[in-house]
Formats: structure tokens, sequence, C-alpha cells
């Protein structure tokens, strides 16, 4: 090169005593006009085939020439022209010595031809829809930085000699440079959208159209700050999820992929399982280690599926933290050089000038690449989170029985919110497990560099803290699984008492379920306690590794040799890299902890979404034909699991097309399991099931959607107008629809709490009517309802006119009078079919079945199956999960034919939005939203949370980060004195008294910050603990109608993730956000000791930084909020799901319902990506604030370099390169604890709603034995269910004598149970009072009332728990006492069957029982409490009429000397009571004696004529 420079007549390339060891540096003509012009052209050839390729795969459209593209091209053609007049301007001037100017010839030619290059690749860019170019933009960056040294160089000689002396260079050099910086500044800004792209979307994510810069420093995210801290946000000023973000688009491929790898796994386990086989037996505990492996290489599949969808653009993120490193290890050496600098008195400085401006530049560029790289992870862990949420709520609708007892929803929704958690938290420290070790290795290469073999002091010290703390990562991995274990079981718990709230209240059984959920949280708090405990180890370790490395290595240097001196440029240097070395150290056991528990929750991803599914083959689906068999059944055996027992053995059913089956026998026979056979629900052992056509399924307890009476019967279908209402009609809901609200577009509330029994099961059964499918499964609906209203389905729908007359209908009933009409009659009896055939040939055969039906005929023949029908209302409020083994909410196709008006399909026309009744929106609204806050937390929730730790507690805590801060001060201070000590020959003076006071302030330090740490983590759990009795008690206090407006995915919310937020996460906020406070306190101050002019830029950089977080909380603690407000309906979906997975199967609606699972994962999103942009935003911008305290303090001591030691100048700059990441640090922990004071404010949310009457009155004189006599009077009672409704009970006198059996009955509606529920005061009165042996029931505490009276509710509710447990929570009664009420409830028997006895594990919502076991059950603690009243609320309802019977003997017998009131549907249990009373429109309309209301022929007689007992 310096021979082709020569040629021109130019210098050589190189100089260094014209570059570097001069006052005024220059770089020589020759580089100038060769390697400065070459750079950026090399760059843009090298690299432009590979980025032509790139934009020939990843098309985006087409963009129309724009102005900006326009400006583009003319500013490329005259850019690319001056080269080209440079080169012939060159040649005509000097055409006689042409061989001489070949580098000035040259170069015009490469930079011309590059230009037309670029031009063309601006072209390519429009053609492929590329808006914003990073290609481009490095290259004019480059092209400009190249022309400084060239435009200073012209500057220089037009001031020396005038620009006179060569006018046109200069203008053309000057224009030159003046295009190209014009060039870099259009290529900052981003081109219009690509064609058809445009205006397609509402409120688009902005980052879509913002520019390569805009990208790298977010201020595309500047306007939602600026929205946000106008007014408050609200969720309409989000953006829309970009696509790559949506669930859609990161499921369709995962979906495939996680598939793939479940069949992988399920070929290992069976080439397992075939080779155990054929071995012997493995013994249990080869068993054990072989459930463990699978546990664990479920997880490993599930990490490398989700690595496989998103590595990619992961590693996009680990290249910036690489290029992030590589400029922080760039800093110290910069640093040795500035402070080399300091100690050289010749040094010019210009030098000085120079090194301080080269540390702010890589500051500021470690601070783009670790923003980008933070933006990837978090975006990374939202798809991560997206993707398990998809594939766990897919996994739950296809799950089998057997799996899904192990699994309850609690723990279900801990993975979808705890466990997913833990993996986005492993998403963003990921890169920390590998990268961390080698930035120790880099900082202690160089410090080896620095201080020799002293640096191995510091690798042993590493070496002793890391054991250390692996150990203590262990500890807390262990007790984390045992938190999460005890906090699993008091989610579940809460689950269930939200679910059977009602029963506890009934019971006045609040208190022994407060004290089992204090006993979880107790137990977990242990676990979290010794967690912190650890943890504080860990943290005060790891924060004193920087104290502790650099005393060893300064120790051993000095000591090892006393002329080893420790000047500042060693001493600053090294506490550069020892500082550096501290976030590798401090992240190590954060990193630890947290790749261990996303271990343990991929294993428990891994183990749900591998557990077994439900088989296609369980039932073989046939095309529907018009003859033959619709079901058929050969030789079946079935199980609910497959290692199980069988349930239904040797099963043989053919069922002929259009006929009605009736399937009989006792409880527990295998009724409800028989239809879940023909759903293919049940495992198949032998046999073959074969349905033809679609199938339809009504379950024993009915499954409603928290959504509209419409949404719930047409269940995602069009709406028929004419054919829905006469489904209405058909299912008798036309009457209901008029007492609603807002008729059929009343909202109905979870688990249809706000309808009665019967009004359930009719919209269950409506929901089945409208599909018209071939085949029906009808599993016993017509128990739930009034007799009448039964006799009326039947006509209507079931029977032989009804309007499924022509399809296949299998009814399993209890009931008797509807079997004459059934073609086929198949009787059950444990698990088997024992009869079969019609009604008359059944009779004839003289069976058990002919026997049973001659028991029952005299009283009950016209009856029975009506009776049935009004026996219960199940009121599935009260229980959360409808999973039975015999009674499963299934379905597996669609519903209904004919039609009784005989309505042709051409006719049912659907019906468009606009002509369907508008409803005002809120009328039929039910349940609350849950809504979001706006404006910034008050400061009086700060003080809610500190007053709950005590002002006693705060006050010390922050006095002992002031001493620790002070003791860091101090001895880095006293470093400084150290490093500027005087020197007399060769060695420093007094070294061992300067390290034994190091020693001591540093160890004055470590104390300091690991008291501080306990203390604030066992804060955390004292405020923690109070705040969550607080919730319960909160919770357990509300009346009845909080819980039917509030979702339980709410509540549950609260108890999960608020709670787990303020346990953890505020407690680890606060400590972060005070060490760093403090940290940056101690900076500004060592800054300003050394240069007191610092505080002139100190000070203005303050307020930037307060404006700039002012604005920031404002936005990131509404996002918040919208965020955690969007993340209660994912939860209530999930819940709703789960316990109507089976209805939704039998349905087919898989589809629809992933799909609204996806909406509301997506519109959670929406909320929490740009919270964690705003973060990102906050911080790049912050980070740019700090880098300007870098060069001040670095330009000050350079400007102060005569009157400054080094020690000092090290001190200053060492310690202001820290500035940055404590910035950082601020912004996320006060924006963490911010944004977690939030879950204080929405756990308190709930102490100021409506609470019930106190449980207990003090001071009452309520007797012990109080009722003695069972008395019951009302005056002028009146009740409603809600303020603003009309009153269910009006104005009620009534007197009820003691010893008296009462049956009340009346039309569904009337106001029967609205009596029950104002005894036990579950809604209070409006207006008037009820007496109890002459006490006022309203000056009574509520637990004194409902300890006192019994009620066996409509509702069979049991909890999870031993059998004993649910008969006698408080353990007031002896086993004999028990055993006792369980015979006389019939159980006996049944209990001492089992191998636990009373110690049998009832599962969730006693789901191993089936359903008329659990009424027995609840019977039974009727029995054991035995009180003075008795209230029977169609108690009776899923038993068989043998056992009804034995029940009713029971009741008559054992309450003999009781007050019974019965609300009945079946009029013959109450025919022998002492009185009747008849009930319409919360009126009472007759009372008197059964006998003579039937002689007075009123409303009495009319119903018993109905139910032909007259």
């Amino acid at each position: 090169m310096d021979t082709f420079c020569k040629l021109s007549g130019l210098d050589p390339l190189w100089d260094w005593n014209r570059t570097w060891y001069t006052a005024s540096p220059d770089l020589t003509h020759c580089f100038q006009n060769t390697v400065l012009v070459w750079v950026p052209c090399v760059y843009l050839w090298l690299l432009a085939p590979f980025y032509c390729l790139h934009l020939y795969c990843h098309g985006n459209g087409r963009i129309r020439i724009s102005c900006l593209c326009t400006a583009k091209m003319v500013l490329g053609f005259l850019l690319a022209s001056f080269g080209f007049v440079e080169f012939f301007y060159i040649l005509l001037e000097r055409s006689g010595e042409i061989h001489q100017h070949m580098v000035f010839l040259l170069s015009p030619i490469v930079r011309s031809v590059t230009v037309i290059l670029a031009l063309f690749i601006i072209q390519l860019e429009r053609l492929r829809g590329c808006r914003s170019s990073v290609f481009l933009f490095l290259f004019w960056v480059l092209a400009v930085v190249c022309s400084l040294v060239p435009l200073r160089a012209k500057i220089q000689l037009a001031v020396d000699e005038g620009i006179g002396s060569d006018v046109v260079r200069f203008l053309a050099f000057f224009s030159y440079f003046t295009l190209q910086l014009a060039q870099l500044v259009l290529v900052c800004f981003a081109d219009r959208r690509s064609e058809g792209k445009s205006g397609t979307e509402k409120n688009p994510c902005p980052v879509k159209d913002a520019s390569f810069l805009s990208k790298i420093l977010f201020w595309w995210f500047t306007g939602l700050v600026v929205k946000g801290y106008r007014s408050p946000l609200e969720a309409d000023d989000l953006w829309h999820l970009r696509d790559e973000d949506s669930s859609d688009k990161i499921l369709s491929d995962l979906e495939k992929e996680w598939n793939a790898e479940c069949a992988r796994i399920q070929k290992q386990e069976k080439v397992l399982a075939s080779g155990t086989a054929l071995g012997a037996k493995l013994p249990d505990q080869a068993q054990l280690l072989r459930k463990l492996q699978r546990e664990q290489s479920s997880g490993f599949f599930l990490l490398r599926t989700l690595t496989r969808k998103f590595g990619p653009y992961f590693l996009t993120g680990t290249l910036c933290i690489v290029f992030h490193d590589a400029f922080m290890f760039a800093i110290p050496q910069v640093l040795s050089l500035l402070l080399g600098f300091m100690r050289d008195d010749e040094a010019p400085l210009w030098k000085g000038y120079f090194y301080a401006t080269l540390i702010f530049l890589l500051s500021c560029l470690q601070s783009l690449f670790n923003h980008q790289y933070m933006y990837t992870c978090f975006t990374v862990g939202m798809r991560v989170k997206t993707a398990v949420m998809g594939l766990v709520y897919r996994k739950s609708l296809v799950i089998n029985s057997s799996a899904r007892r192990t699994c309850t929803v609690g723990e279900i929704v801990n993975l979808v919110s705890a466990d997913t958690q833990k993996l986005m938290d492993f998403v963003v420290y990921f890169n920390a497990v590998w990268l961390a070790p080698i930035e120790i290795a880099l900082c202690l290469f160089f410090l080896w560099q620095h201080l020799g073999p002293s640096a191995l002091a510091g690798i042993a010290t590493v070496i002793l803290i890391f054991p250390l703390n692996g150990y203590i990562a262990k500890k807390r991995s262990k007790l984390q699984e045992v938190q999460m274990k005890f906090m699993d079981g008091r989610i579940r718990l809460m689950n269930e008492i939200l679910s059977g709230i009602k029963i506890l209240k009934f019971y006045a059984w609040e208190k022994a379920f407060l004290e089992q959920v204090l006993g979880y949280r107790e137990k977990e708090l242990q676990a979290l306690k010794k967690s912190q405990v650890l943890y504080s180890i860990s943290f005060a370790s790891f924060n004193c590794s920087s104290f502790l490395i650099a005393f060893a290595m300064f120790g051993v240097y000095v000591t090892i040799d006393a002329r080893n001196v420790l000047d500042a440029q060693k001493v600053f240097v090294s506490m550069a890299l020892i500082n550096i070395l501290k976030t590798p150290l401090s992240q190590l056991p954060f990193v630890m902890s947290t790749t261990m528990q996303a271990i343990v929750s991929l294993r428990r991803l891994g183990k749900y979404l591998c557990s077994e599914e439900l088989k296609g083959d369980n039932v073989t689906k046939a095309a529907y034909s018009l003859d033959g068999e619709d079901v058929s059944i050969e030789n079946g055996t079935f199980s609910w699991s497959g290692e199980g027992p069988p349930c239904l053995k040797r099963i043989n059913v053919h069922v002929p097309r259009g006929s009605l089956v009736a399937v009989v026998g006792h409880v527990g026979s295998g009724k409800s399991s028989l239809l879940s056979a023909m759903l293919g629900e049940t495992e198949r052992r032998t046999g073959h099931v074969t349905v033809k056509g679609s199938l339809a399924y009504v379950p024993q307890q009915a499954w409603i959607q928290n959504a509209t009476v419409q949404d719930n019967v047409v269940f995602g279908r069009e709406k028929l107008k004419t054919w829905y209402q006469c489904v209405l009609e058909a299912c008798a809901l036309l009457p209901d629809l008029d007492i609603l609200p807002a008729g059929d577009a009343t909202e109905i509330g979870e688990k249809g709490l706000n309808l009665s029994g019967g009004q359930k099961q009719r919209v269950s059964l409506a929901r089945a009517v409208y599909r018209r499918a071939d085949v029906y499964l009808l599993d016993d609906p017509l128990s739930a309802v009034d007799a009448h209203v039964g006799q009326h389905i039947f006509d209507k729908v079931i029977g032989p006119k009804g309007v499924l007359r022509d399809k296949t209908r299998v009814l399993v009933t209890h009931g008797m009078s509807f079997l004459p009409q059934a073609d086929l009659i198949l009787v059950m009896v444990d698990g088997e079919i024992t009869e079969s055939g019609s009604y008359q040939e059944l009779l004839s055969r003289q069976g058990a079945f002919a026997e049973f039906i001659h028991t029952f005929a005299n009283t009950e023949r016209k009856e029975s199956a009506i009776q049935r029908a009004g026996s219960r209302r199940s009121n599935a409020r009260l229980s959360m999960v409808d999973f039975m083994p015999c009674s499963r909410d299934l379905s597996q196709e669609q519903l209904i034919g004919g039609d009784s008006t005989n309505t042709n399909l051409q006719n049912m026309e659907s019906v468009p939005e606009s002509e369907q009744e508008q409803v005002p929106e809120d009328l039929g609204r039910l349940t609350e939203v849950d809504k979001a806050r706006t404006g910034r937390v008050r400061l009086d929730m700060y003080m809610e949370y500190f007053k709950t730790i005590g002002v006693a507690l705060v006050v010390p805590i922050v006095l002992m980060y002031a001493f620790q801060q002070g003791a860091s001060l101090t001895y880095n201070y006293w470093l400084s004195l150290w490093a500027d000590g005087p020197i007399v020959n060769g060695t420093q003076q007094g070294t061992d008294l300067k390290l034994a006071v190091f020693g001591a302030l540093g160890l004055a330090q470590g104390i300091a910050i690991f008291g501080t740490t306990v203390a604030i983590s066992l804060c955390g759990i004292v405020a923690s603990r109070q705040l969550h009795r607080e919730l319960l008690n909160n919770v357990l206090h509300s009346p009845m109608s909080f819980f039917e407006t509030t979702p339980s995915g709410n509540l549950l919310n609260r108890f999960a993730k608020e709670i787990d937020g303020i346990d953890c996460m505020i407690p680890d906020g606060l400590r972060m956000m005070l060490g760093y406070v403090f940290k940056l306190l101690e900076v500004c101050v060592i800054v300003m000791m050394a240069t007191p002019f610092a505080a002139v830029f100190i000070l203005p950089l303050a307020f930037l930084y307060a404006f700039v977080q002012s604005f920031y909380v404002a936005t990131s603690c509404q996002l918040r909020r919208l965020e955690a407000v969007s993340r209660s309906p994912i939860y209530t979906h999930f819940n709703e799901t789960v316990q109507g997975a089976s209805v939704i199967r039998a349905f087919r609606e898989e589809r629809r319902f992933i799909l609204q699972a996806n909406r509301r994962v997506d519109l959670n999103q929406t909320a929490y990506f740009p919270r964690f942009v705003a973060t990102r935003w906050l911080a790049v911008n912050l980070e740019f604030v700090g880098n300007g305290v870098v060069l001040a303090a670095a330009i000050l001591s350079v400007m102060g370099k005569h009157t400054l030691s080094p020690g000092i100048v090290g001190l200053a700059v060492s310690h202001s390169l820290q500035v940055t990441g404590i910035l950082s640090w601020i912004v996320r922990s006060w924006t963490d604890v911010e944004n977690n004071i939030v879950s204080v404010e929405r756990v308190k949310e709930y102490a100021d709603t409506a609470k019930e009457a106190p449980w207990t009155v003090e001071g009452s004189s309520l007797p012990p034995d109080w009722p003695q006599r069972g008395t019951i009077e009302f005056q002028d009672y009146g009740l409603q269910y809600r303020k603003g409704l009309d009153l269910a009970l009006k104005g009620i006198t009534l007197s009820i004598q003691e010893r008296e059996k009462v049956g009340i009955v009346g039309r569904t509606g009337a106001g029967k149970s609205s009596l029950a529920l104002g005894i036990f005061r579950i809604l209070e009165a409006a207006k008037g009072k009820i007496f109890v042996d002459g006490v006022d029931l309203a000056d009574i505490g509520l637990h004194d009332l409902r300890s006192r009276i019994t009620i066996i509710p409509q509702d069979p509710v049991l909890f999870s728990g031993s059998l004993r447990m649910n008969l006698d929570p408080f353990d007031n009664y002896t086993d004999q006492e028990v055993w006792s009420s369980l015979e006389l409830a019939h159980l006996k028997n049944f209990v001492s069957n089992l191998p636990d006895k009373l110690s049998h594990e009832c599962s969730e919502g006693g789901e191993n029982l089936s359903l008329g076991q659990r009424q027995l059950v609840c019977l039974a603690r009727a029995l054991l409490r035995k009180t003075k009243i008795l209230v029977l609320d169609e108690a009776t309802a899923a038993v068989d009429l043998e056992t009804d019977t034995l029940i009713q003997s029971t009741i008559r017998t054992q309450f003999e000397d009781c007050t019974v009131l019965t609300i009945a549907h079946r009029l013959n249990t109450i025919m022998d009571y002492t009185r009747v009373i008849v009930m319409d429109k919360g009126l009472i309309s007759e009372t008197d004696s059964p006998a003579n209301l039937i002689t007075q022929r009123g409303q009495f007689y009319r119903m018993c004529r109905e139910a032909g007992l007259v």
C-alpha cells in the first residue's frame, strides 16, 4: 500500500509520530484517501450478496414509491455523480501525469460504484417490503464516520491557508459530506407500509412502523408513555398484538411438533413395557425409578420442542449479549489507559479527552446491546407463556378420567400461572448459565495481567463461594418444591371452598375450613422463611464477593513482596474488573435458583402434557344409516383407568334405530358409566362399541357456562329463530324466561348459580335438543324438575310424541311411570346388565325387576318418574367439579331432529344480529368483570403495607442500609488513600494496617447486608401472612350475593398470583431498590468529592431522571393493572373448561373453546407486551443519563489533571461506570415494587365489600341447647335476592309448632327454597322477622343459628379430604356416632367395604363417589347433627326408589321429635305430613293438612291430580 501511495506522491500509509506521539494528531493522506474511503465500500460489497439473499427469502409485499424513497434515490444519484465528476476532473486536469494520481482516480470510482450498489439495494428493499434497513444504516454511519477525519483536515487547511487556495475541491468535499449526512438522516426513517397491509388492523403496534434507530432506542414506545402520563391508560388504548406473538400463529406449528414428540415418547414406553412384559415384573423401586425418569424426560422433551420453535429468534438476543460483554470488558482497559494518562505529566490533553469519549461511547453501545438482548428474551418468554398455556388448555380437553383425577382444577390453574412464570424467568436468565462462568474467567484473566499470581487468591475466593451457594441453591430448590406443594394444596382447598361456599354457610363450617387453609398457609410460609434465610446468606456472600476478592488479591499482592505497590491504576482497574465480576457472581445464585425452579416446572408441565388421553378407538364412529342399530356394544368390559377395576362387565347392548331405551338400577350400579362407555369416556378393556351418526348427551349434573341463556342453548351454532322457540317451549323454559330480568339475554352466573337446579337441567336439555343429533344419551334429565314439568318434557321431548320421537334415545331414569312407554329396558346391577327387554317382557319373567315394580306399584306407578324429576334442583353453584365416575358431563356430538309442530327445516331461518331483539347491555348482567383501577398507586397502599409490617421494624432497616453503604463508601475511600500513598524506596509504608482497616470495613458491610436481607425477607412474610389472613376473612365473611356476582377466577387469582407477588416480589423489589438507591447516593458523593464541579452536571441529570421516571411509572403501573385484570378471565375460562371438558367433547366444540382460550390469552399478552417494553424504554433513556455522568466525571478529571490525584480520579471514574447499571436496577426494582404493590391494592379490595352479619355475638344469652322445642314463626316476612330486584317472598306470616312436619310445595320460582334461605339467613330479611323458640333470628350470630339447625341441601357437595372430615369437620362426635349415622343413612355396608373405612379420601368435589352416594353422605351429616329443626331441600334426588323409601322411613323415625320442613317436588313423600304450605309467586296461597287441601280442590288438589295421586 505504501508503494501505491508513493506512486501518487503521498506519504506512507501509517506514521505513529504523526498519529499518536504528537500534540496535534492526524492520519496520513494515504490513509485518508485509501482506507477511509474503501472501508464502507468493502463492507457493502462483501455483505451485499448475503443481504440480497435474505431479502429474496423473506418478502413482505411490495412498497409503492414514496417521497422518502424518491429523496434517497435523488441524493444517491447526486453522490454517485460527484464521484464520476471528480474522476473526470482529475483525468482532464492531470492527463499528462495520470500514473501519479492513481489513488485519487480510483477512490471516487470505487465510491460512486458503491453508491450505485446502495441504490440498487434501496430498490430491492422496496420491492421486498423492507421498510427500514439496518444494513444501509450501518453503511451510511461508516461512510460519515470515515469522512470526519478528512473533514477535520479540510477545515484545518481552510483555516490555515484560506478557502481560496482550492475552492472547487473544498466545495465539492463539503457538498459531498452534507449529502452523505442527509442520506444518513433519511435512512433513520421507516418507509410506508407495503401494499395490502395498510389499514387492515385497528390500532396496530407501532414497532411495525418504526425505523431501525427507533427500534434500538425504543422511541416507538414514547407515544404510549405520553398518553399514559396525560390520562390513565385503558384496554382500548393498547395496541393490537403482532401476528408473530398471537396464539394462533405460535400454536399452529408448535402443536404438531409436540404431538409428534408425544408419539415418540409413547413409542419408547411401549418398547419398555413390552420388554418388561417378557421378563419378570419389575420391583417397586425400579418401577418408581422408571416413573421419575419418565417425568424428567417428558420435561426435557417439552424443552426441546420449545427450543426448536423459539431458539432461532432467541439466538439473535444471545448475539447481542456477546457484543454487550465485549464492550463491557473493553471499558476497564480504556480506564487503565486513562489512569496511565493521569499519571503521565508529559501526555497531551487530547488523549485524556479521547479516552473519556471512548469510555462514554463504549458505555452507550453496552447499554444498547444489553436492552436489545432483554427485549428479545422477554419477547421469547411471552411467546413461551402463550405456547405452554395453549398446550395445557388443549390437553385439558383430551385428558382421560384417571389422569384427570390426579390433577385438580387448582393444580391446572397453577400450571398456567406459577409454572409458566417460572419458564419465562428461565428464558430471561438462561444465557447467564453459560455466560457467567465465561465472564468470571475473563475477569480473572485480566486481573492476572494486573496483579500477577495474586489473582489466584481471587479465584480461590470464588471457588469457596461457589460450593456454599450451590448447596444453598439445592436446599432452596427442595424447599421450593415443599412450598409449591402446600401452595397447590391451599389453592385446591380455596377452589373447593369457593365452589361449596353455600354448604359451608349452611353448616357453619367456615371456621373449620379457614383453619385448614391457614394450616396450609403456615406450612407454606415456614418453607418460604427457611428459603429466605438461606437466600440471605447467599445474597450477602455474593454482594460481599467484590470486597472478599479485592481483600484476598490485594492482601496477597502486598504481602508476598514488599516491592509490590498498589497504585491507582492497579487498584481501580482491578476494582472495575471486580465490579464486572460481581454481576455474574450475584446473578449465579438467582440463575441457579431460576434454573432449578424451571426444571421443576418443566417436569410438572411435561408430566401433565404427557398424561394419558382418551383413546379415539374406545368407540367406533360409523356413518348414519336409516335402519339397523344406532348403538351397539358387544361383550364390553370398561374401566375408568387402565389399571383400575372394571366398572362395567359383560355388556351386550343393541339399540335399534329410533327406539327409546330406559336404563334402570340402584345407586352406583353403573348406569351413568354405561352412557360414558357409549361416549368413549371410559377405557375399553374388551369388546366393541359402535355408534352411528351424531351423538347428543345430557349429563346428570348440568354443566352451564357463564354466558347468556341463549348462548348456553345455541352453544356456538347459528340461531334459527323458529326452531329455537320450539326448543324453549318443548323444554318448558318459556315461563322461566319471563321471570328472568332480560329473558334469554340474561347472563347465567358461574356454574349456573342464579338458576334453580330444574332450570339448569332444562337449559342443559335444550342445548342438546337444539343440536338435532341422531343418537341421544340422557342421564336422568328429569330428576331435577317439578312433577308437572317432568311430564311436560317427557311428552314434548323424550316420549313417543316428543320432538325426539324419530331419534334413538337412551334414558337413564329412577322413575317408573315412563317405563311402559320404553321400547327396551336395561336393568343394571353392580356394573352388569342382569335383565333386558320390554316392560311387559320383564314383568312376565317374574325376576328382580318385576318384584321391584310390584313393591312400588300401588303408590308410585303414575308418578315415579315425575317424582324423580322433582326430587332435586342440582344447584351446581355448590359443586365446582362435576366429574363423577358414575355421573359425567359428557357428550359427543350434537342433538335433535323432529319437532312437535312439524316445522320444516327450510323455515328455520337464521336471525341476523340486527334483527334480534336488542336488550340493554347491563339488564341481564350478573357477574362483575374484574376492573382495573386507574392512576398511580395511592401512597396509602404503601402505608397499609408498611403498617402490616410495623414502623418499629421499618426504621431500623433503613438505618441498617445507611450503615451498610457508609461502610462501603469508607472502604472505597480508604482504597483511594492507599493508592495515593507515598512510595519510599520502591515500597509503600504501613500496608498491614491499611489491609486490616480495609478488611474490618468490608466485614462490617457484609454483616449489614446479611442483616438487612434477612430483616426485609422476614418483614415481607409478616406482611404477607397478615394480608392473606385478612383476604381470607373478608372473603369468608362475604354474603352469598358476593359469590354470585364475583367469578371464582377473580378470587383464585387473588389467592394465587397476588399473594405470591406479596410473598416474594415486594420484599425482593424493596431490598433491591433500597440497596441501589443508597449505592447511587454513594457514587454521587464520591464523584462530587473528586470533582465538586460535577454537581453542575449531576443535578440537572437527576431532575431529568426524575422527570422521565415519573412519565414512566404512571404508564407502567396502569399496564400492570390491565395485565392483572386480563389474567383473571383466563383462569375462569380454564376452570369452566376443565369442569365441562366432557360436555365440550361430546358436542365436538373443542375448536371453538380453544379459539376462546386463545382470545383470552392474547388479550392478556396485549397488556403484557407494552409492560416489558416500557421498562426497556426507560432503561435505555436513563442509561444515557447515566453515561452522561460517566462522561462528566471523566472529562472533569482530565480537565483537573494537574490538581487531582490518580487515586481519587480512579475512584470517581470507576464508580461512575456503575451508574448505568445502578440506574437500570433502581428503575427495575422501583417498578417492581410499584407494580407489585398493586397486589396489595387488589387483595385489600375485598375489605370494603359488604359483609354478612357477625358469626357470633359477644355476650349472647342464647341457651346452649337452643332450640329446645323447634317452633318457627314468620311475622310479615319479606326477602329479596339482590337490591333492585322484586321481593321473592312477600309478607309471609306463618306459625309452625314443635314436632310438626310441614311440606312446602309450589311451581318453579314460587319461593319454596327462599323460605329455607331466609331461615338460615343466607339472605337477610327485607322486612319482617323470623322467631325460633321465641328468639328473633336477627339478634343472634350466624354460626349460633346455622350450627343449631340442619339442612339436607339440593346439591350433594363433598370436599377433598377423609370421609370422616366430610361428616364432622370439627371432630365433635365419636367414631361410634359416625358409624351409627352411616348405618341409618344406608351407607354402612359401602363404607365398611372401603379399604380405608372412615379415612377413605374423597377426591375434589367427591367425584370418586356416585351422585346418589354423595346424597346419602349429606343425609348422614344431618343424622349426626340431629338438631330440633331439619330442612329437606329436595334431598333425595339422585337415589333410586328403593333407597329413597328407606331414607324417607329413616327421616320419619329418626326425626320424629323434630320439626321437619320439606321442600318437595314429589307430593307422595309429604302426603302423611301434618301440614302442607302451597307457595305461589312469593306468597302462601294455601296451607292446611294434605287431606283438607285436597277436599278444598284448590291449587294443591290440581298438583296432586297432575301427579296422579287423586
